[in-house]
């Protein structure tokens, strides 16, 4: 505690009742040197010489014209008092010299708050002290400060330290962040911190004359222990497939040292050496934040797949964090998970004129899937066994299907044009069963299109531009059989959609193949006129081994569609001079190799025939 007074100030213009108190041991002294008398409640105690006063920590001095007192907390000459609730330490001195008949005496008095500190839940450790310790003086100014500096109020306010006057007691709230102030970390089951302020404060009084008097004094203020849990915040997003949990409001002498994923331990310093990393940000506050990235495919991420197409990644986090200087290590835990709808892919489909395009960005999970074209899995060999363009790279799957490849579904068929269909479908990669499917329908335009489905319809539109004679009707088609007209035409082109097993249909077995076959006359009826040049052939190509039945008037069936051809030939010189051509005598061209048998697929003899094998069936012909 100190106090002190300027040393040129006059006797005050009265006296009181204690001045004559304090000057009987003055006019009792024989010596002339300066001594010091305490009075303590009511009772005066006996004089000793300064230096016997220094000896027990009490200070005098003079010093930039100023008197100044100073003494230690708790000395046997203080006493205790309250002051407007608040317990004030006082020390009275009078220093008191006699010259001859004259007496100098110097009332020293030093009272100081003993209120110890209290810690406001808002933030704030408050600390309070009388506004006039002293009776007969009044206040005029408070300064104060931290850790020895002495600032003028509005200043200290400027800093956040907030100063008030609550019934004549002045009020010092000092915030747990002012500049100045002392943080320690502790573990004790969790994390905990004080807050330590040395609390400089001074107090400009005044008496009734103006003489000024200057109190100052230092207190150290403490806040109790204070839990300071860090915490954890899931920022996780889960469009960008990785975990990202950000840990905060860690003190800045406390260091994250490793982090255990799932029961792998990694130290922070190699953290990012791996596909996951860690990140330290520094805040305003002083205060540290980590931030943790982990990509749900890393192996420590725990999958699990629910029955209802639902996938759940967990990260279990444990930080390891350590008190520095004194390495004390303590632990957080966390858990974070995402959850993400599992449904199978879909493909981005894009019509085209020669034929249809797929595209989809790769997922994660999209290995719990297989992708197939009817039965068959999509592989780079299967794409090049059927003509399909596909290109696979970590990023996407593009899969370009061209027209009239294997796969597609064809219908509404005119002579505008028609609507191509190609599926692609998603199976269960252990079960194989089809969960989704993506279908594309698109328009398509051709000049000609032979179609031969699996139920034995042939479906043709044919260009006739060249079999027409040049002084012919334009658009007068039919078949063999010249009661099977053109569904449509349009003068040089012309639509069929027949039965392959009617029509005059001729049926060709050959190298495993069975071949129906039919031709397109102009004009309505087998004649030929010398000036068309071309013969125009319609035909479809089946395997042996996918027919269930080969040809009946009732029934068609095959596990695959026909192979279509269209063949403009020349016509024969034979047939330019000759007016008419049979069905029966259509020309047949027989490859080298086996026998080949003909018949027409409307013979009343082979309504019905069952087909086990090839060589079973040519016995049945021969026996025809």
């Amino acid at each position: 505690m100190e106090v002190s007074v300027r040393s040129e100030v006059a006797c005050p213009a009265r006296t009181v009742k204690d001045d004559w108190s304090a000057l009987k041991p003055a006019h009792s002294s024989t010596t002339s040197d300066w001594q010091v008398t305490f009075q303590r409640n009511e009772e005066q105690l006996l004089p000793m010489a300064l230096s016997d006063a220094r000896k027990k920590g009490y200070a005098f001095g003079l010093t930039d014209g100023r008197l100044v007192f100073r003494t230690p907390y708790g000395q046997p000459e203080s006493f205790s008092t309250e002051v407007n609730g608040v317990s004030v330490e006082e020390v009275h001195a009078t220093l008191f010299s006699r010259q001859n008949w004259v007496v100098l005496m110097v009332d020293l008095v030093t009272a100081c708050s003993m209120y110890e500190g209290s810690y406001d839940d808002s933030g704030y450790m408050v600390w309070q002290t009388p506004e006039v310790p002293y009776r007969s003086l009044h206040g005029t100014q408070v300064n104060i400060g931290l850790n020895g500096e002495l600032v003028a109020q509005p200043v200290a306010e400027d800093r956040d330290i907030v100063v008030g006057n609550i019934n004549a007691t002045v009020q010092i709230s000092v915030p747990l962040t002012a500049e100045g102030g002392y943080r320690k970390s502790f573990v004790l089951g969790g994390l905990f911190e004080i807050y330590v302020f040395h609390l400089y404060l001074e107090q400009i009084l005044a008496d009734e004359d103006l003489v000024e008097t200057r109190v100052r004094f230092q207190r150290t203020l403490s806040t109790p222990l204070l839990p300071h849990p860090v915490f954890t915040k899931n920022q996780t997003v889960v469009d960008e497939l990785s975990f990202t949990v950000y840990l905060g409001d860690v003190p800045e002498d406390v260091e994250l040292v490793a982090v255990n994923l799932n029961g792998d331990k990694f130290t922070v310093e190699f953290m990012n050496t791996r596909s996951h990393g860690i990140t330290k940000v520094v805040h305003p506050n002083n205060t540290l934040g980590y931030i943790l990235k982990v990509p749900f495919d890393d192996p420590v991420v725990l999958l699990q797949f629910s029955d209802d197409a639902v996938l759940h990644y967990e990260l279990n986090i444990n930080y390891t964090l350590t008190i520095l200087p004194e390495n004390e290590p303590f632990y957080h835990l966390t858990t974070v998970m995402a959850v993400i709808d599992a449904s199978p892919p879909a493909f981005d489909a894009v019509c085209s004129n020669s034929g249809i395009s797929f595209s989809r960005d790769h997922r994660p999970y999209d290995s719990l899937w297989e992708i197939s074209i009817c039965s068959d899995l999509l592989t780079p060999e299967l794409a090049a066994k059927h003509g399909y363009i596909m290109s696979n790279d970590s990023q996407s799957l593009r899969l370009m299907v061209p027209l009239f490849s294997h796969g597609y579904k064809y219908n509404g068929v005119t002579l505008k044009g028609f609507y191509g269909t190609f599926k692609i479908l998603m199976r269960d990669h252990k079960t194989s069963e089809v969960e989704s499917s993506t279908i594309k329908r698109c328009p398509f335009s051709t000049n000609e299109l032979i179609l031969c489905s699996t139920l034995g319809r042939l479906t043709v539109v044919a260009d006739m531009s060249l079999a027409i004679p040049s002084r012919g009707l334009p658009a007068r088609f039919n078949l063999v059989d010249k009661f099977c007209g053109a569904r449509e035409k349009n003068g040089t082109r012309a639509l069929f959609s027949f039965p392959i097993n009617t029509c005059g249909t001729t049926i060709e077995l050959s190298m495993g193949n069975v071949i129906y076959q039919n031709e397109i006359f102009y004009n309505g009826s087998s004649e030929v006129h010398s000036d068309a040049v071309e013969r125009v052939m319609v035909q479809c190509t089946y395997p042996l081994a996918s027919l269930y039945r080969l040809f009946t008037t009732f029934r068609f069936e095959s596990d695959t569609a026909g192979i279509g051809s269209i063949i403009h030939t020349a016509r024969p010189i034979s047939d330019m001079q000759s007016l008419t051509i049979k069905p029966t005598a259509v020309l047949q061209t027989t490859p080298a190799g086996p026998a080949v048998s003909h018949m027409h697929a409307d013979d009343p003899s082979t309504r019905y025939i069952e087909v086990p094998s090839f060589h079973k069936l040519a016995s049945v012909l021969k026996r025809m």
